[in-house]
Parts: C-alpha cells; structure tokens; sequence
C-alpha cells in the first residue's frame, strides 16, 4: 500500500470513527490510571489538602476520572494530529 493510498483511507474514515479512536483508548487509560492513582491516594485526604474538605469520596473520584480522561484525550488526540504527513510544499529540503 502506498503512502497515497493509505491517506486516502484516512480520509474515508467518518469523524464518529475519529472521535471514538480518541475517546475509547483514553477511557481504558483514564480509568487505569484512576484506579492506580486512589489506590494510594485517599480523596479525602487530597480534599482536605486543597482546601475543599466538604467533597464527599465519590466526588473526588469522579473529578480524578474525569481530570485523567481529559489528559489522557489530549494524548490521543495529538497522537492523531502528529500521525498526519507533512506536506513536502513547506519543507525547504525536498528542492
């Protein structure tokens, strides 16, 4: 397969397929990571720490999912971006 070919497969693939090449790994990583991470980590302990003591454990939970989530989409989004060829009109060393 060419790097044409496979390009243009690229470009047939739907922004749904997009969206859920991002979101779907980075759920499995935020999720893995949220349970490493308040294995030794009490969220009361942290809530106490950051000064909002009257979050409940499973509101921290919750923020730590969703904080990991975010971080690791930005991940596999730029994955994504950074996977794209470069086009050779901009680059000065293909004269």
């Amino acid at each position: 397969m060419t790097t044409e070919n496979s390009v243009q497969d690229e470009n047939n693939i739907s922004t749904i397929q997009h969206m859920i090449s991002i979101l779907w790994p980075s759920f499995l990583v935020g999720s893995l990571t949220t349970i490493l991470f308040f294995t030794f980590f009490d969220p009361n302990d942290l809530g106490m720490i950051s000064g909002y003591a009257e979050l409940d454990r499973l509101a921290g939970y919750s923020i730590g999912f969703f904080f990991f989530w975010f971080l690791s989409a930005i991940s596999s989004a730029l994955t994504c971006y950074f996977r794209q060829p470069c086009s050779r009109t901009n680059n000065p060393r293909s004269n």
